[in-house]
């Protein structure tokens, strides 16, 4: 028995030890108080005055601290959303995705804050506005699930994701929903990499639906902003959906309207006689 679920634990082993990692990380912060608190956000965080100084290691460390709210509200998600992405994709290719997404935007952000800094667009006391937590890497895991989803989801899936995190970033005219859109676009373009047999249960679909709201959540963080990010999420995934089954007929000239309509349904064609 013991051995059963250290082999499923095992499978999900990057999962694991970062939601083990961020649980105790926060048990601590949670137990020092809110000064230490304020001491360990501001140490951790990856804004321009910690990266002018050198302190790189925050290109790491800031993934672990977690200032999201209550941790009992935010950690099953995550977790659901990575054990699903590690038994989709297996570990190295998790801990790429999580990786291109969590440094990658916080590297393209922190030069965009730079740039706006230096030609005057934004004040000088950004360069300490912290930036901790886990949300760039989770949003390029989920980005990076595109490549398990069959094919005929998977424009509809990109569609909604670009236009729901630009809508977001629009909305919330925040540099974090920038980088929330860098992150989830890293994660589309890795999913691009990656190459994994089709497997899905009825378990990790719900799983997948978690992760969807999840990802919803961290995205749009006030209910008028929810509901534009779900309007022009919509309406994302409808015109993908529909440029893709475009593209597939102008591809096929010579299979008839009907046959057409089967493929991309998935229905098989009438035997008579």
């Amino acid at each position: 028995m013991i051995g059963g679920i250290l082999s499923r634990l095992a499978r999900v082993r990057f999962a694991v030890g970062y939601v083990a990692i961020v649980f105790a990380v926060s048990c601590v912060i949670l137990v020092l108080g809110p000064r230490a608190h304020d001491v360990i956000v501001q140490r951790a965080s990856t804004n321009l005055h910690n990266l002018a100084h050198g302190h790189l290691a925050t290109l790491l460390g800031s993934a672990v601290v977690v200032d999201a709210g209550p941790i009992y509200f935010w950690l099953p998600f995550l977790t659901c959303l990575l054990v699903l992405a590690e038994l989709q994709l297996r570990t190295i290719r998790l801990m790429v995705a999580f990786l291109v997404g969590h440094v990658g935007a916080t590297l393209v952000v922190a030069a965009a804050l730079a740039g706006a800094v230096e030609f005057g667009w934004l004040p000088v006391s950004i360069a300490r506005a912290s930036d901790v937590g886990m949300s760039y890497g989770a949003l390029a895991v989920l980005g990076a699930l595109t490549a398990t989803l069959p094919r005929g989801w998977r424009p509809a899936w990109v569609g909604w994701w670009i236009a729901a995190a630009v809508t977001a970033a629009i909305v919330g005219a925040d540099f974090t929903d920038a980088g929330h859109t860098v992150a989830l676009i890293l994660g589309l373009l890795v999913s691009a990499r990656f190459s994994r047999p089709i497997h899905w249960t009825p378990v990790r679909l719900f799983m997948l639906l978690n992760s969807t709201g999840f990802g919803f959540l961290v995205l749009a963080h006030h209910w008028w902003a929810m509901a534009a990010t779900l309007a022009f999420g919509l309406l994302g995934a409808y015109a993908a959906h529909k440029i893709a089954r475009l593209s597939f007929v102008r591809r096929s000239p010579q299979v008839s309207p009907l046959e057409d309509e089967d493929t991309l349904t998935g229905a098989q064609p009438a035997v008579t006689g």
